[in-house]
Protein backbone atom coordinates (compact mmCIF):
# COMPACT_ATOMS: atom_id res chain seq x y z
CA UNK A 1 0.00 0.00 0.00
CA UNK A 2 2.08 2.70 -0.20
CA UNK A 3 0.85 4.98 2.13
CA UNK A 4 0.77 7.64 -0.34
CA UNK A 5 0.04 11.26 -0.12
CA UNK A 6 -2.48 12.32 -0.92
CA UNK A 7 -3.20 8.64 -1.37
CA UNK A 8 -6.13 8.13 0.77
CA UNK A 9 -7.95 11.34 1.51
CA UNK A 10 -11.15 11.61 3.45
CA UNK A 11 -9.95 14.11 5.95
CA UNK A 12 -6.78 12.81 4.49
CA UNK A 13 -4.40 14.62 2.33
CA UNK A 14 -1.15 13.18 3.46
CA UNK A 15 -0.86 9.52 2.86
CA UNK A 16 -2.17 7.24 0.21
CA UNK A 17 -4.79 7.69 -2.44
CA UNK A 18 -6.35 10.43 -4.42
CA UNK A 19 -9.97 9.49 -3.76
CA UNK A 20 -11.84 9.68 -0.46
CA UNK A 21 -12.91 6.55 1.31
CA UNK A 22 -15.38 5.98 4.10
CA UNK A 23 -14.84 3.35 6.79
CA UNK A 24 -17.62 1.15 5.42
CA UNK A 25 -16.58 1.50 1.80
CA UNK A 26 -12.94 0.86 2.60
CA UNK A 27 -13.67 -2.34 4.46
CA UNK A 28 -16.17 -3.56 1.88
CA UNK A 29 -13.72 -3.04 -0.95
CA UNK A 30 -10.91 -4.42 1.18
CA UNK A 31 -12.62 -7.76 1.73
CA UNK A 32 -13.61 -7.88 -1.93
CA UNK A 33 -9.98 -7.51 -2.87
CA UNK A 34 -8.96 -10.19 -0.37
CA UNK A 35 -11.44 -12.67 -1.83
CA UNK A 36 -10.46 -11.67 -5.35
CA UNK A 37 -6.79 -12.23 -4.58
CA UNK A 38 -7.47 -15.68 -3.12
CA UNK A 39 -9.37 -16.70 -6.23
CA UNK A 40 -6.88 -15.48 -8.77
CA UNK A 41 -3.58 -15.66 -6.89
CA UNK A 42 -1.41 -13.05 -5.31
CA UNK A 43 1.20 -12.70 -8.00
CA UNK A 44 0.71 -11.29 -11.44
CA UNK A 45 1.92 -13.34 -14.34
CA UNK A 46 5.18 -12.50 -16.01
CA UNK A 47 4.69 -9.97 -18.75
CA UNK A 48 6.49 -8.24 -21.52
CA UNK A 49 7.83 -4.74 -20.98
CA UNK A 50 4.98 -2.33 -20.22
CA UNK A 51 2.48 -5.19 -20.54
CA UNK A 52 1.00 -6.08 -17.17
CA UNK A 53 -1.43 -8.95 -16.70
CA UNK A 54 -2.21 -8.75 -13.01
CA UNK A 55 -5.90 -9.15 -12.10
CA UNK A 56 -8.13 -6.13 -12.51
CA UNK A 57 -9.42 -4.53 -9.30
CA UNK A 58 -13.09 -4.67 -8.32
CA UNK A 59 -15.37 -1.79 -9.16
CA UNK A 60 -15.66 0.36 -6.01
CA UNK A 61 -18.37 2.55 -7.52
CA UNK A 62 -20.90 -0.26 -7.93
CA UNK A 63 -24.02 0.50 -5.88
CA UNK A 64 -25.47 -2.52 -4.04
CA UNK A 65 -29.14 -3.24 -4.63
CA UNK A 66 -29.77 -5.26 -1.48
CA UNK A 67 -28.39 -4.29 1.91
CA UNK A 68 -28.01 -7.89 3.03
CA UNK A 69 -25.56 -8.45 0.17
CA UNK A 70 -23.12 -6.00 1.76
CA UNK A 71 -20.67 -7.59 4.21
CA UNK A 72 -21.36 -6.47 7.77
CA UNK A 73 -18.63 -4.03 8.82
CA UNK A 74 -18.09 -5.59 12.25
CA UNK A 75 -17.81 -9.08 10.76
CA UNK A 76 -15.38 -7.83 8.12
CA UNK A 77 -13.23 -6.20 10.78
CA UNK A 78 -13.16 -9.47 12.71
CA UNK A 79 -12.17 -11.35 9.56
CA UNK A 80 -9.33 -8.92 8.93
CA UNK A 81 -8.10 -9.32 12.50
CA UNK A 82 -8.25 -13.10 12.17
CA UNK A 83 -6.41 -13.01 8.83
CA UNK A 84 -3.56 -11.00 10.35
CA UNK A 85 -3.80 -13.11 13.54
CA UNK A 86 -3.93 -10.01 15.72
CA UNK A 87 -1.14 -10.06 18.32
CA UNK A 88 -0.51 -7.48 21.02
CA UNK A 89 3.12 -6.33 21.34
CA UNK A 90 3.40 -3.65 23.99
CA UNK A 91 0.57 -1.28 23.12
CA UNK A 92 0.53 -2.11 19.41
CA UNK A 93 -1.59 -4.67 17.62
CA UNK A 94 0.58 -6.38 14.99
CA UNK A 95 0.25 -9.36 12.64
CA UNK A 96 1.39 -12.69 14.01
CA UNK A 97 4.47 -14.28 12.44
CA UNK A 98 2.49 -17.51 12.10
CA UNK A 99 -0.88 -16.19 10.89
CA UNK A 100 -2.45 -16.52 7.46
CA UNK A 101 -1.12 -13.14 6.35
CA UNK A 102 2.45 -14.17 7.15
CA UNK A 103 1.90 -17.52 5.42
CA UNK A 104 0.57 -15.85 2.28
CA UNK A 105 3.50 -13.44 2.26
CA UNK A 106 5.92 -16.38 2.54
CA UNK A 107 4.46 -17.94 -0.62
CA UNK A 108 4.75 -14.68 -2.54
CA UNK A 109 8.32 -14.17 -1.37
CA UNK A 110 9.26 -17.73 -2.36
CA UNK A 111 7.97 -17.10 -5.87
CA UNK A 112 9.83 -13.77 -6.00
CA UNK A 113 13.05 -15.46 -4.84
CA UNK A 114 12.78 -18.02 -7.62
CA UNK A 115 12.08 -15.37 -10.24
CA UNK A 116 14.89 -13.05 -9.17
CA UNK A 117 17.31 -15.99 -9.09
CA UNK A 118 16.47 -16.87 -12.69
CA UNK A 119 18.66 -15.85 -15.60
CA UNK A 120 15.71 -14.05 -17.19
CA UNK A 121 15.58 -11.58 -14.32
CA UNK A 122 19.32 -11.37 -13.68
CA UNK A 123 20.10 -10.52 -17.30
CA UNK A 124 17.46 -8.00 -18.43
CA UNK A 125 16.97 -6.57 -21.87
CA UNK A 126 19.56 -4.15 -23.22
CA UNK A 127 22.60 -3.95 -25.43
CA UNK A 128 25.39 -6.17 -24.13
CA UNK A 129 24.08 -6.00 -20.59
CA UNK A 130 24.35 -2.24 -20.30
CA UNK A 131 20.94 -1.99 -18.65
CA UNK A 132 21.20 -2.53 -14.90
CA UNK A 133 18.63 -4.83 -13.22
CA UNK A 134 16.55 -3.22 -10.49
CA UNK A 135 13.65 -4.07 -8.18
CA UNK A 136 11.12 -1.56 -6.91
CA UNK A 137 9.04 -1.68 -3.73
CA UNK A 138 6.13 0.34 -2.42
CA UNK A 139 6.41 1.25 1.28
CA UNK A 140 3.11 1.03 3.18
CA UNK A 141 1.95 -2.57 3.40
CA UNK A 142 4.62 -3.67 0.97
CA UNK A 143 7.77 -3.11 3.03
CA UNK A 144 6.28 -1.60 6.21
CA UNK A 145 3.07 -3.01 7.67
CA UNK A 146 0.42 -0.51 8.84
CA UNK A 147 -1.97 -2.90 10.60
CA UNK A 148 -1.12 -1.36 13.99
CA UNK A 149 -2.30 2.04 12.78
CA UNK A 150 -5.48 0.62 11.23
CA UNK A 151 -6.42 -0.96 14.57
CA UNK A 152 -5.58 2.23 16.45
CA UNK A 153 -7.66 4.35 14.07
CA UNK A 154 -10.56 1.92 13.71
CA UNK A 155 -9.78 1.40 10.03
CA UNK A 156 -10.16 5.12 9.40
CA UNK A 157 -7.50 7.53 8.22
CA UNK A 158 -6.49 10.76 9.85
CA UNK A 159 -3.44 12.59 8.45
CA UNK A 160 -2.43 13.94 11.86
CA UNK A 161 -2.37 10.64 13.75
CA UNK A 162 -0.97 8.78 10.76
CA UNK A 163 1.90 11.27 10.48
CA UNK A 164 2.66 10.60 14.15
CA UNK A 165 3.06 6.89 13.41
CA UNK A 166 5.20 7.66 10.35
CA UNK A 167 7.46 10.20 12.04
CA UNK A 168 7.85 7.97 15.10
CA UNK A 169 8.96 5.10 12.81
CA UNK A 170 6.36 2.91 14.46
CA UNK A 171 5.54 0.40 11.72
CA UNK A 172 6.96 -3.15 11.76
CA UNK A 173 8.27 -4.77 8.60
CA UNK A 174 6.00 -6.73 6.33
CA UNK A 175 6.87 -10.35 7.24
CA UNK A 176 9.85 -11.63 5.28
CA UNK A 177 10.34 -8.54 3.15
CA UNK A 178 13.63 -7.31 4.69
CA UNK A 179 15.19 -10.69 3.85
CA UNK A 180 13.90 -10.55 0.26
CA UNK A 181 15.03 -6.96 -0.28
CA UNK A 182 18.47 -7.48 1.28
CA UNK A 183 18.97 -10.72 -0.65
CA UNK A 184 18.08 -9.01 -3.93
CA UNK A 185 20.63 -6.27 -3.23
CA UNK A 186 23.34 -8.86 -2.54
CA UNK A 187 22.50 -10.55 -5.84
CA UNK A 188 23.26 -7.34 -7.72
CA UNK A 189 19.84 -5.74 -8.04
CA UNK A 190 19.55 -2.02 -7.36
CA UNK A 191 16.70 -1.51 -4.90
CA UNK A 192 14.30 1.42 -5.21
CA UNK A 193 11.44 2.44 -2.93
CA UNK A 194 8.51 4.39 -4.36
CA UNK A 195 5.86 5.72 -1.99
CA UNK A 196 3.01 8.19 -2.01
CA UNK A 197 4.10 9.50 1.38
CA UNK A 198 4.92 13.22 1.16
CA UNK A 199 8.49 14.48 1.07
CA UNK A 200 7.98 15.92 4.56
CA UNK A 201 7.91 12.34 5.89
CA UNK A 202 11.29 11.34 4.44
CA UNK A 203 13.17 11.27 7.76
CA UNK A 204 10.57 9.11 9.49
CA UNK A 205 10.36 6.78 6.52
CA UNK A 206 14.13 6.29 6.31
CA UNK A 207 14.40 5.74 10.06
CA UNK A 208 11.63 3.15 9.97
CA UNK A 209 13.06 1.20 7.03
CA UNK A 210 16.49 1.02 8.64
CA UNK A 211 15.04 0.24 12.08
CA UNK A 212 13.24 -2.91 10.87
CA UNK A 213 16.19 -4.31 8.96
CA UNK A 214 16.36 -2.98 5.41
CA UNK A 215 20.10 -2.83 4.68
CA UNK A 216 19.97 -0.99 1.35
CA UNK A 217 20.46 2.65 0.34
CA UNK A 218 17.55 4.89 1.34
CA UNK A 219 18.90 8.20 0.04
CA UNK A 220 16.99 10.45 -2.35
CA UNK A 221 18.33 8.54 -5.35
CA UNK A 222 16.79 5.29 -4.11
CA UNK A 223 13.74 6.40 -2.10
CA UNK A 224 11.14 8.41 -4.03
CA UNK A 225 8.48 10.31 -2.07
CA UNK A 226 5.70 12.50 -3.39
CA UNK A 227 6.69 16.11 -3.99
CA UNK A 228 4.33 19.04 -3.45
CA UNK A 229 5.04 20.07 -7.04
CA UNK A 230 5.39 17.13 -9.44
CA UNK A 231 8.90 16.87 -10.94
CA UNK A 232 9.32 17.77 -14.60
CA UNK A 233 9.86 14.16 -15.68
CA UNK A 234 6.19 13.41 -14.88
CA UNK A 235 3.81 14.21 -17.74
CA UNK A 236 1.16 15.25 -15.22
CA UNK A 237 3.47 17.99 -13.93
CA UNK A 238 1.90 20.35 -16.45
CA UNK A 239 -1.37 20.26 -14.51
CA UNK A 240 0.40 20.23 -11.10
CA UNK A 241 -1.41 17.11 -9.91
CA UNK A 242 -0.96 13.42 -10.59
CA UNK A 243 -3.11 10.38 -10.02
CA UNK A 244 -1.44 7.54 -8.15
CA UNK A 245 -0.98 5.59 -11.37
CA UNK A 246 0.49 8.60 -13.18
CA UNK A 247 2.86 9.34 -10.31
CA UNK A 248 4.06 5.79 -9.87
CA UNK A 249 4.33 4.71 -13.50
CA UNK A 250 5.93 8.03 -14.43
CA UNK A 251 8.52 7.66 -11.69
CA UNK A 252 9.28 4.11 -12.81
CA UNK A 253 9.74 5.43 -16.36
CA UNK A 254 12.17 8.03 -14.99
CA UNK A 255 14.16 5.37 -13.13
CA UNK A 256 14.42 3.29 -16.28
CA UNK A 257 15.56 6.36 -18.23
CA UNK A 258 18.57 6.41 -15.88
CA UNK A 259 19.75 3.07 -17.27
CA UNK A 260 17.84 0.57 -15.13
CA UNK A 261 15.41 -2.17 -16.01
CA UNK A 262 12.82 -2.73 -13.27
CA UNK A 263 12.56 -6.50 -13.46
CA UNK A 264 10.24 -6.76 -10.43
CA UNK A 265 7.65 -4.26 -9.19
CA UNK A 266 6.12 -5.00 -5.76
CA UNK A 267 2.99 -3.35 -4.34
CA UNK A 268 -0.14 -3.99 -2.29
CA UNK A 269 -2.40 -1.82 -4.47
CA UNK A 270 -3.35 -2.35 -8.09
CA UNK A 271 -2.42 1.29 -8.63
CA UNK A 272 1.13 0.44 -7.51
CA UNK A 273 1.43 -1.97 -10.41
CA UNK A 274 -0.44 -0.32 -13.29
CA UNK A 275 0.98 1.80 -16.07
CA UNK A 276 3.96 -0.24 -17.21
CA UNK A 277 7.69 -0.03 -16.59
CA UNK A 278 8.15 -3.28 -14.73
CA UNK A 279 8.87 -6.67 -16.29
CA UNK A 280 6.88 -8.57 -13.69
CA UNK A 281 4.50 -7.37 -10.99
CA UNK A 282 3.95 -8.88 -7.55
CA UNK A 283 0.62 -8.09 -5.86
CA UNK A 284 0.81 -8.30 -2.08
CA UNK A 285 -2.33 -8.88 0.03
CA UNK A 286 -4.06 -5.95 1.73
CA UNK A 287 -7.69 -6.34 2.82
CA UNK A 288 -7.64 -3.11 4.87
CA UNK A 289 -8.11 -0.41 2.22
CA UNK A 290 -8.22 0.16 -1.53
CA UNK A 291 -6.48 3.05 -3.31
CA UNK A 292 -7.37 3.76 -6.96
Amino acid sequence: MDVEAPERPTIDSGRRGSAPRSRHTSLFVGIAIAVFALLFGSIATASAKDDHHHPSPPNPSATPVHGDAIPNVTLVENQIKAYYSDTLVGTDHVPSATGNYAKEMAKIEKAADAYLASSKARHPRGVKGKVKPAVLFDVDDTTLNTYNYEIFSGFSYNPVTNAEYVNDARFPAVPGMPSLVNWAAKKGYTVFFLTGRPEAQRAGTVTNLVKVGYQVPTDANHLYLKQATPPSYLHCAAVTTCTTIEYKSGTRAHIESLGYDIVGNFGDQFSDLSGGYGDRTFKLPNPMYYLP
